[in-house]
């Protein structure tokens, strides 16, 4: 039984402690809520040194559009767009993404994943926590995100380079809210959620507010170079006066944050050629996802990349996001204007992590909460005032793309029936992907930790690795 309403609520969410204005306020507040973890250390094997890129796409990519074509199904099901070959044979995919098609061999298609949660809300949660969620709509989390999950261990046990985050969140500006996407820490309290980075990294304008000194400093700082060497200073003249050594650990971590090179320059797109950048895509896809490499190249564990709006302007008949109600858009004029950035974005994304080494430990996810019904609807739209074609909210089936990991690629796993409708091959949930994600990162989901009534909870309460997607060898 599919839960929820598959009509569009839009997003609630309330004022995550990033945005709250604590680190760029005080430059050391973030401090206060390091403070606030367990000063517990974990015991056991090693992490291993694994990463993970999640490229998510809110709203909920049509599958029948996009990696699970039925030409043959009848015409108020299969749409307009044809499927072409990929350099894999066998594989199809649409017509509008070339790019992709000439490095099928270089990423898997899932096909049979699927949950019964219709909203958003309820999607969003369900997705992104591994849990039934208790309310189906609404978007704050009644259990932990992943993320959190992830924040946390990789917190308590952290390995990578000074002052980077384990995780880190881009959106769009104003949709920075940990909420917005159901990313809520719950019990594990929101000092384990993500580093949120909004606003678009395609823009000359770009800055990511929550990494920077405060707002009176910045001002005796003329350019950006003088910038960089007042923040060097001050590490300089704290580690002179012993200042260092006299903070604790939680403290340590958010000046290790504000002063750290290594930190700044991951975040920096302006280092990377500009061949590069055009190749991803002067847009928000394309400048998120080379962001995206940048932060695991330079040992983030975890990066969340929202995939929303390109950030190029849109049409009257497109979507903010993936969500391709025909009172949204029309699926198929949208769909000829996002998929293109789209296609350049995740397919430069798949051969940078090839071509440099990255794919060996890096585990790319392209996913969105789920996929959009099979039939056909015909609806006014609100911006084009006409009757045009759109989808509808559908958790029964849903296709994404997984590569690296040293998996096999250049496969499908799992097939739809007929009509795009249900699973009739390798059925599975997000449970079974984020089993994978446990998995890959060293982590043992059936670990537990205490809820706020003090009950254990297992961080992932069912689910097991899709064999399919492990590594071979």
């Amino acid at each position: 039984m599919i839960t929820g309403s598959p009509s569009c609520r839009g997003p609630v969410s309330r004022r995550s402690f990033l945005q709250a204005g604590a680190l760029a306020g005080t430059g050391l507040g973030l401090s206060d809520l390091f403070r606030l973890e367990s000063i517990a250390k974990q015991t056991g094997k090693n992490l291993h040194d694994t990463s993970v890129i999640f490229v998510w796409l809110p709203g909920g990519p049509p599958h029948m559009e996009t990696y699970d074509l039925k030409p043959n199904a009848p015409s108020d099901y299969r749409g307009i767009f044809r499927p072409i070959k990929t350099n894999v044979p066998g594989i199809e995919i649409s017509e509008l993404f070339p790019m992709q098609a000439k490095i099928a061999d270089k990423f898997t298609i899932v096909r049979s994943c699927h949950h019964t949660f219709a909203d958003h809300g309820g999607g969003h949660k369900r997705f992104m926590t591994g849990r039934l969620p208790a309310e189906p709509t609404g978007f704050v989390n009644d259990a932990p995100a992943v993320t959190s999950y992830i924040s946390k261990i990789f917190n308590e046990r952290h390995t990578g380079p000074k002052g980077m985050p384990p995780c880190v969140l881009g959106v769009d500006g104003g949709r920075a809210q940990i909420d917005t996407f159901s990313l809520g820490a719950a019990w594990l309290g929101s000092v384990n959620t993500p580093f949120v980075v909004g606003g678009d990294p395609a823009s000359p304008t770009f800055k990511v507010q929550n990494l920077g000194l405060t707002r009176d400093m910045e001002t005796r700082l003329d350019d950006r170079l003088h910038l960089l060497q007042g923040m060097d200073r001050l590490r300089r003249d704290a580690d002179r006066t012993g200042l260092m050594e006299a903070m604790d650990q939680y403290s340590q971590r958010a000046f290790d944050m504000l002063t750290s090179e290594p930190v700044r320059e991951a975040f920096d797109l302006t280092r990377e050629p500009q061949s590069v950048r055009e190749r991803y895509g002067m847009n928000a896809y394309g400048q998120r996802g080379l962001m995206a490499r940048r932060l695991i190249e330079s040992g983030c564990r975890f990066v969340t990349m929202v995939w929303e709006h390109p950030g190029t302007t849109a049409p009257k008949y497109g979507s903010y996001n993936w969500d391709s109600h025909a009172v949204n858009c029309h699926i198929f004029d949208d769909a000829r204007w996002r998929f293109p950035p789209y296609d350049q974005a995740v397919s430069a994304l798949i051969e940078d992590l090839y071509a440099r080494g990255l794919d060996e430990k890096t585990l790319l996810i392209v996913t969105g909460e789920f996929g959009r019904t099979p039939r056909i609807s015909n609806s006014i739209g609100t911006q084009t005032g006409v009757m045009q074609p759109g989808r509808d909210h559908w958790p029964g089936a849903m296709s994404f793309i997984v590569a690296g990991a040293k998996m096999r690629t250049g496969q499908i796993v799992g097939a739809t029936n007929s009509r795009g409708e249900h699973p009739i091959e390798r059925p599975m949930t997000p449970n079974d992907l984020w089993a994978t994600v446990y998995q890959h990162l060293g982590i043992d989901w059936e670990q537990s930790f205490p809820d706020h009534t003090g009950r254990p909870m297992p961080i992932l309460p069912f689910g097991e690795p899709i064999p399919e997607l492990l590594p071979v060898g």
